[in-house]
């Protein structure tokens, strides 16, 4: 069964806007916050927001990377090779989150619960602000691509067929 290219380019804008807007946002107003507050606040919110976080942001990956795959598969030429880069960029925004972000919100949980931070702890929220800027730039990637999909795939409609 063939998947309809108008619904695959739906999903795959949808999800992948999502994506990009919830690490657009973060980057645009969570971490600049994140600098302006004392850190003892920082890690008690970080902490608090992951809780939610991790697992909405997780799911909202694998949706952007199951619909720019299914908009590859859906779609021909060009078109598919542009899908499936978008497909890769969401995957990179998922291994970036798993391999990088989450496991520095252990140390956060943990400077949290004991107020002890080490020497060097600059070093490591620098670390979290470098994967999650990484992961925020192919997240929106991807979106742009997508959208690309869809605008440049489709061939123009004839006059002829135009509503009046």
């Amino acid at each position: 069964m063939r998947i309809p290219v108008r619904y695959a380019q739906a999903a795959a804008t949808l999800a992948t806007g999502l994506l990009a807007g919830a690490f657009g946002y973060g980057a645009a107003n969570v971490v600049p916050t994140f600098a302006a507050v004392p850190l003892d606040v920082r890690l008690t919110f970080h902490t608090a927001m992951m809780k939610v976080n991790e697992p909405v942001m997780q799911s909202a990956m694998a949706l952007a990377i199951l619909s720019t795959a299914a908009l590859a598969v859906a779609e021909r030429g060009p078109a598919r090779r542009t899908a499936a880069v978008a497909a890769g960029l969401t995957m990179t925004s998922l291994l970036v989150t798993v391999f990088g972000n989450v496991p520095l919100h252990g140390h956060f949980r943990r400077w949290a619960a004991t107020s002890v931070v080490p020497e060097g702890y600059t070093g490591i929220l620098a670390r979290w602000e470098t994967f999650h800027t990484i992961r925020t730039g192919t997240a929106l990637a991807a979106f742009v691509l997508v959208i690309a999909v869809g605008a440049l795939a489709r061939p123009a409609t004839p006059a002829a067929r135009r509503p009046a």
